[in-house]
């Protein structure tokens, strides 16, 4: 196949600029990678453009980057013979073609120069070894010399080379597949699957750092669940999220049995996907329900319960991404809260919807409330349409009432009118025990609606409560 030189890809000034260059350099050079198959798939401008260059490639990068206005700042790896800058939103990287070796307890290689067949014959997949030449002996030429574009067209992922070697040598690679599966909705070819069930446990060889940003990409895309039924099929599942994967199964014991909570919890994750691109939301989707492996119980005449799974389950998310090397930051303790807060919604919805229940609600998810909301929503996967459109009539109640008491009470993150500095001066104390007794008071008096939201009526309150509990004043 020919790509016709009248397409926009290679029309733009970008190409007109580099091709000029490459012919006065006299470098032979590529458009090759995920940015030959992206475009191929929808005729759209890249965002992420590699060039292969059959010789230095950072010499092209630095001229090109003379010639283009608005570029950020040029990084060069000279030992990877790469460079890379940002223009108008597009990021091009620029890299010798070369070969690559392999040893048995690293996935990083052994590097030589090689030709454009090299360069090809080391990429993950057909799909993936395309390339656009941009010389002027065959500008516009695509090269394709493992079929990779029929293997676009049928949607199927295959290794250019054995793929025994090919995952073997850089076992990110199997990810790699799990995640273009997921994101391209595409079919790994059978042996290709064969022997990412073969080399699975390589996948321990490669960082945590690696395996999270291939993660995030399938947490990311638009039905996760296809990459999640494929890590547990191959059985990468177990030595990447073995929390995830312990959710599998369902147990019956004298005709009682739970759902499938693995199966429960991908719905769950792909119902939330329709709603929104947060990654992190997605994870507290992802793991709403890990604590329930740990929390499963048989009660006679009741059957099978999780209590305190919601609490077990923020638990483990600190080991969790403690481990995966993931950011022990804010993002976590937000996946946690989601996490630990993912039954009470429901909760409420299902009971008599009170004030006070809503305004607790409100106080402790703070910020986060929406969120949580929408994870709840997710959660309803249950398959008898009554009930399905009970329970979303019944959140429906509960987020009106959610915005009726934040506009009258100003709940959310809310801190009481009357604070400890206040109650010290008032009763010529310093901190002690009867100053967080009568903070909590004011708390819950306005939590509970026995008070408004109001330093008149929290004063008050605090004056009787002080009474009560023996302080003098100066008045």
């Amino acid at each position: 196949m020919k790509l016709l030189i009248k397409e926009p890809l290679l029309k733009s000034e970008l190409f007109k600029k580099l091709k000029k260059i490459i012919e006065e350099k006299k470098v032979e050079s590529y458009i090759i990678g995920g940015a030959v198959r992206d475009y191929l798939i929808n005729k759209k401008q890249p965002k992420d453009i590699d060039i292969v260059c059959v010789g230095n490639g950072i010499k092209i990068a630095k001229a090109l980057k003379k010639e283009l206005s608005n570029s950020s700042k040029i990084q060069i790896f000279k030992n990877y013979g790469t460079a890379m800058f940002k223009w108008n939103e597009i990021v091009l990287e620029f890299v010798g073609a070369r070969k690559e070796s392999y040893s048995k307890n690293s996935r990083n290689p052994n590097i030589e120069v090689g030709s454009l067949k090299d360069d090809q014959n080391r990429r993950d997949f057909t799909v993936n070894s395309l390339a656009i030449s941009l010389n002027s002996s065959n500008y516009g030429k695509l090269l394709d010399p493992f079929n990779g574009l029929n293997d676009l067209k049928e949607g199927i992922l295959k290794t250019p080379l054995d793929p025994d070697k090919t995952f073997s040598d850089d076992p990110l690679r199997m990810m790699r597949a799990v995640r273009f599966a997921s994101q391209l909705n595409f079919t790994i070819e059978k042996k290709s699957l064969k022997s990412i069930i073969k080399n699975k446990k390589r996948i321990e060889i490669v960082s945590n750092e690696r395996i999270v940003d291939e993660l995030n990409k399938i947490i990311l895309s638009k039905k996760p669940s296809i990459g999640f039924i494929i890590l547990d099929k191959t059985g990468l599942l177990k030595y990447i999220l073995p929390e995830i994967e312990n959710l599998k199964g369902v147990d019956e014991i004298e005709g009682f049995k739970h759902k499938d909570n693995f199966y429960h919890t991908l719905e769950v994750l792909d119902n939330i996907s329709k709603k929104t691109e947060s990654l992190w939301l997605r994870w507290a989707a992802l793991l709403h329900d890990i604590g329930k492996s740990k929390t499963k119980k048989l009660i006679n005449g009741i059957g099978w319960t999780f209590h305190g799974h919601e609490f077990i389950g923020s638990k483990m998310i600190y080991n969790l991404f403690k481990r995966l090397r993931m950011p022990l930051n804010e993002k976590m303790k937000y996946v946690q809260k989601l996490v630990l807060m993912s039954s009470r919604p429901i909760v409420i919805a299902q009971d008599l919807v009170t004030d006070a229940a809503v305004r607790r609600l409100v106080f402790d998810a703070g910020d986060h409330i929406d969120d949580l909301i929408c994870l709840c929503k997710a959660d309803i996967t249950t398959k008898n349409q009554k009930k399905f459109s009970e329970y979303h009539k019944n959140f429906e109640i509960v987020t009106k009432k959610i915005i009726e008491v934040e506009n009258r009470d100003k709940i959310r993150n809310f801190q009481p009118p009357v604070d400890g500095d206040i109650i010290m001066k008032y009763f010529n104390l310093k901190p002690c025990k009867e100053v967080g007794y009568i903070k909590e008071i004011i708390k819950e008096s306005i939590l509970e609606g026995k008070i408004p939201n109001e330093k008149s009526s929290a004063l008050e309150l605090m004056k009787k409560t002080g009474k009560k509990l023996g302080l003098k004043t100066d008045e």
